[in-house]
């Protein structure tokens, strides 16, 4: 099941879990829009995959499946992944 991080791990923007913005690799790291179409061009600065939207999870799901609430944040941003 998706963790679905709270957070862009560039630029510590939230994501709630109803995000339309937020954007993960296969390994669940999570980007928001901006990021992914700026600095990142699209793809992961941990393992060089591509970033898609992230699913939204339904409310009622959430109930019985919360999201994370663990903050994942890359020391020193994006600017310098790559």
């Amino acid at each position: 099941m998706l963790a679905l991080r709270p957070n862009c791990e560039c630029c510590d923007r939230d994501l709630p879990p109803d995000s339309n913005d937020a954007y993960i690799c296969s390994f669940e790291c999570t980007f928001c829009g901006d990021c992914r179409d700026g600095v990142l061009k699209g793809h992961c600065p941990n393992c060089g995959g591509e970033l898609v939207r992230r699913p939204v999870r339904p409310a009622a799901k959430l109930v019985n499946n919360p999201a994370s609430t663990q903050r994942v944040l890359k020391a020193g941003g994006c600017a310098s992944a790559f």
